[in-house]
């Protein structure tokens, strides 16, 4: 009887993708009792030695299998207890709802010679694959454990072509089945520790602060949890910062100098070295000299190519990035697409950090599977007639998986709306990758006049290439520059002061927001879109869109129309999300900033250094004790702070002080609103808390409408009383009723 092998996967749809990999197609599925999603499916596979020709029964869990907790006597909320809860005992277990999943590999482990884990190849995964472990030990002690290394899993052909030759994606699953290695044990006690101190101080401060609050009325005397995350203050912080980067800006008036120049018919704009200076009797000075030297002399002439680099293989914080950019999708949104498009063998693994392809990789073979496609196969065709590059290689590598890319073409029939987007994307930048950069060529022209420097450019794009698959990227041909020499003195047609003022930086935009956490090593590629959608779903922030009239007053977003020769661009969304703190996410930053602390927790330190700290325990540097011990020592010394100084926090989470911040938060909105012709739903959508809360416009027909009754609208005399103000659904309250109620409000 040949021995028999247990194979466990993430997920029911790997389980599935792997054994017709593995099975040839010719499996035997059945049923797990307790769950409808598992099943397990039997088959015979030869593997390496020592175990050659076996029975394969593959199942699958549904990610973590474990839950960590509390005893259940530390499970009250009460702030005297909040400091126990650092060194408290931890409890994990079966989660209650996967307790017929682990009963199923245990029994399965039972008449097994080994356990081969299929889980993804980061530290999640390796995690999981340890809970797995555990499970099917409880069954057979003497199990022989190892784990698959794959990148991604692509949907089986039929079983015609599968007979007559293995895919390259068969040949990866293959070889991941018969080169196994040992669980990553660095990783698990990394990530076990992470989990740890995700319980014990999210529990800390999230008691303390829900607990201390909630006695101050108002608002915060709710069920409502204001949660705390060593993650999620960090994010938090970032859009708080912004905003008031914004509501603190003092524009600065400048001064410059534009010289203009006529000829062949063109007018060339040559701008001034300087750029600008903030002093303008310095810049009067300086242009009446130029003046006064009547003639400008050509100095240098350069012609020379030029061109635009092709995009880097793509990353997980890529892919949200620009997802968000130019998909208009929320980040989570994207990876949970990306994730579907994985599970079903469309793309590879969506969370990755490398940005460099392995040479080893036929990228040929990828591309050739895209040629069938009526939009981008002409293109994929010429790749493979000669075009193809091999793409750039970025600085990262996670040494797990490939960057991701497309792994099997899929008709425009078989996937809809955001999933078509979102794959389309995925096959665009890899074709793009695979490509030429574009190739162009820049003139410059410097003169100078008087004792300054002025310089003319031109552009001019003589071969797109990779634009021409890729229209998320822009690159156009500038007006050309008429003929000049070096050393031609003529007289400008214009020369000319020009002021200006310097803007505001606009609120924080999501693909802003994940460089600013990647960059400050605030959670993974995995998890990011975790932390903001947690944010929104805390009410710390809100999101508004830059598709209409947006806190800058701008008609559209960065990024906007780059749909380009087949791209779709338009999404779910009108625009860029920008996002804007609440008062109660501006009150807790502002508060912890205000006790004192030596780190403070709306910074990204504390949490950068755990990061580091858990790459320091994958690499055998540090162990996991050693990580947790210095970790709660540091946030214990906050917490001691914080509760000595709780009085700050409170003070500026008074329901005064939210009134307050409130009304600053609304006159700054309209502030920005009224210049606009008309006050849409849009225009106050992302504002919904915020006039939830002060009562000041309701909604109705889809249009946002003066209140009849207990308006602050009404009450401010902005518009009549209730009864002789009639409004039709479809209709906009005027800005006349915004300027009022800014009037208004500045005497409250």
């Amino acid at each position: 009887m040949a021995p028999k092998i247990l194979c466990v996967a993430e997920k029911p749809s790997i389980a599935k993708s792997v054994a017709q990999h593995l099975s040839g197609g010719h499996v035997h599925t059945h049923n797990v009792t307790g769950n409808q999603y598992v099943k397990n499916y039997e088959f015979d596979f030869t593997f390496g030695p020592p175990w050659g020709n076996c029975s394969v029964t593959m199942t699958s869990v549904l990610g973590h299998l474990t839950a960590t907790e509390f005893p259940v006597e530390y499970k009250k909320w009460q702030i005297s207890t909040c400091q126990h809860l650092f060194e408290a005992p931890v409890i994990t277990r079966v989660d209650k709802d996967k307790e017929s999943i682990a009963r199923n590999i245990t029994q399965q482990a039972r008449y097994s010679k080994a356990l081969f884990i299929w889980t993804d190849c980061d530290r999640e995964g390796e995690h999981i694959g340890s809970e797995v472990r555990k499970a099917a030990l409880d069954g057979n002690p003497r199990l022989d454990v190892k784990r698959a290394v794959f990148s991604n899993t692509e949907r089986a052909t039929s079983c015609v072509e599968l007979a007559q030759q293995l895919t390259e994606q068969d040949r990866h699953v293959l070889q991941a089945a018969q080169r196994p290695v040992a669980l990553d044990d660095r990783q698990v006690s990394a990530v076990a520790a992470r989990i740890e101190l995700d319980l014990r101080l999210g529990a800390v401060f999230t008691r303390f602060q829900t607990l201390t609050l909630q006695t101050l009325g108002g608002d915060l005397a709710t069920d409502r949890i204001i949660s705390y995350g060593s993650c999620q203050f960090p994010t938090l912080g970032f859009v708080v910062d912004r905003y008031f980067r914004v509501k603190n800006f003092v524009p600065e008036q400048f001064w410059s100098i534009k010289v203009i120049d006529r000829r062949e018919g063109i007018d060339v704009t040559f701008l001034w070295r300087r750029h600008r200076l903030f002093d303008r009797m310095s810049v009067v000075i300086l242009f009446e000299r130029c003046i006064g030297a009547r003639l400008a002399k050509v100095t240098k002439l350069q012609k020379k190519p030029t061109s635009k680099w092709r995009p880097l293989p793509l990353t997980t914080v890529e892919l949200q990035k620009l997802g968000s950019r130019f998909l208009r999708m929320d980040s989570q949104r994207v990876m949970k697409i990306a994730e579907s498009l994985y599970n079903k063998g469309w793309i590879s693994y969506p969370r990755t950090e490398t940005d460099q392809f392995d040479r080893g990789i036929n990228l040929k073979a990828i591309v050739e599977k895209q040629t069938q496609d009526s939009t981008w196969g002409p293109y994929a065709r010429e790749l493979l007639n000669g075009a193809f590059r091999q793409p750039r290689g970025g600085r990262n590598n996670d040494q797990a998986h490939p960057p991701i890319h497309p792994v099997n073409y899929v008709a425009p029939d078989t996937l809809e709306g955001d999933d078509r987007r979102v794959y389309e994307f995925v096959v665009r930048r890899f074709l793009a990758c695979c490509s030429e950069d574009a190739k162009g060529e820049s003139t410059t022209v410097e003169i100078e006049y008087g004792s300054e420097t002025f310089v003319a450019s031109g552009l001019l794009v003589l071969q797109r290439n990779y634009l021409l698959v890729y229209p998320y990227d822009k690159w156009e041909s500038s007006q050309q520059l008429p003929r000049f020499t070096v050393d031609e003195s003529f007289e400008p047609a214009e020369a000319n002061i020009t002021d200006g003022e310097t803007s505001a930086p606009g609120y924080l935009t999501e693909p802003e927001l994940i460089s600013l956490m990647d960059a400050n090593g605030i959670g993974t590629d995995a998890t990011m879109a975790e932390h903001i959608a947690k944010i929104k779903e805390r009410e710390y922030v809100m999101t508004q869109s830059s598709g209409g009239s947006n806190a800058r007053g701008e008609a559209a977003g960065r990024g906007g129309g780059r749909g380009g020769r087949g791209g779709t661009t338009t999404g779910s969304g009108s625009g860029v999300q920008h996002f804007i703190p609440t008062t109660l996410g501006v009150a807790l930053i502002e508060g912890y900033d205000s006790i004192g602390l030596e780190t403070s927790l709306g910074k990204p330190f504390l949490r950068k250094e755990m990061e580091i700290k858990m790459k320091e325990i994958c690499a055998g540097t540090k162990s996991r004790n050693d990580f947790v011990q210095e970790t709660l020592e540091q946030y214990r010394h906050v917490f001691i702070r914080t509760q000595q100084q709780v009085e700050l926090l409170k003070a500026v989470s008074r329901p005064s002080q939210f009134q307050y911040w409130r009304r600053r938060q609304l006159i700054f909105i309209l502030y920005r609103l009224a210049g606009s012709t008309s006050l849409g739903r849009e225009d106050l959508l992302a504002s919904s808390n915020l006039i939830k809360t002060t009562s000041v416009l309701g909604m109705e027909g889809g249009r946002i409408i003066p209140k009849a009754d207990g308006c602050m609208a009404e009450k401010l005399g902005a518009v009549p009383r209730a009864g002789s103000y009639k409004t039709t659904p479809g209709s906009y309250c005027s800005r006349r009723v915004v300027q009022v109620m800014l009037q208004k409000l500045g005497g409250i």
